[in-house]
C-alpha cells in the first residue's frame, strides 16, 4: 500500500439529496437529483472560512473582553461555515431553481435543517471531518 494512493482527488464533495423519510434522491421539475457540492476539509476554501471564523474569536479573546459563548452562537458558527463552503447547488426551493449565495445557503440550512445532517455526514465521510463539531471545538477552545 502506498500511502500517494490514499490522498484525496478532489478538494468537493457532491451530496445528492435524498428524501428523510423515504430515502428516494429528491429530483428538481427537469429531473435532474437535487444535489448540494461543498468544499472538503482539506481544501483552501474550507481552511479560508475555518480561520476566518477562529480569526474573528482570536481578535475579540485578545481584546481581553470576556466572552460569553452559548448554544446558538455554535449553531450559528457551523450555519455559517456550511454555508460559506458550499461550492455551487442544484436544488429546486420555493418553486425555483435558486442561485447560490451564502445568504441563501444560510437561510436553506435554517429553513430546511434536515439537509444539513445529509451534507456533514457525507462530507464527514469523505473527508474525516464533521463540520459543526469543529465549529463548536473552535468555539470551545477559544473560550478557555
Amino acid at each position: 500500500m502506498d500511502l500517494m494512493n490514499l490522498k484525496p482527488t478532489s478538494d468537493t464533495v457532491e451530496v445528492t439529496l435524498v428524501h428523510p423519510n423515504t430515502g428516494d434522491t429528491l429530483k428538481n421539475d427537469d429531473k435532474t437529483p437535487m444535489t448540494v457540492t461543498v468544499h472538503a476539509s482539506h481544501s483552501k476554501e474550507y481552511k479560508a472560512a475555518m480561520h476566518e471564523q477562529t480569526n474573528k474569536r482570536l481578535k475579540v479573546m485578545q481584546s481581553g473582553k470576556k466572552q460569553e459563548i452559548t448554544a446558538q452562537d455554535m449553531e450559528e458558527a457551523g450555519l455559517t461555515l456550511l454555508s460559506k463552503i458550499t461550492a455551487e447547488w442544484n436544488i429546486t426551493y420555493g418553486g425555483e431553481k435558486p442561485k447560490l449565495t451564502v445568504a441563501k445557503a444560510k437561510n436553506l440550512y435554517d429553513e430546511v435543517f434536515w439537509i444539513v445532517s445529509c451534507v456533514i455526514g457525507l462530507n464527514t465521510a469523505s473527508s474525516s471531518t464533521n463540520l459543526i463539531r469543529t465549529a463548536q471545538q473552535n468555539v470551545n477552545t477559544l473560550n478557555k
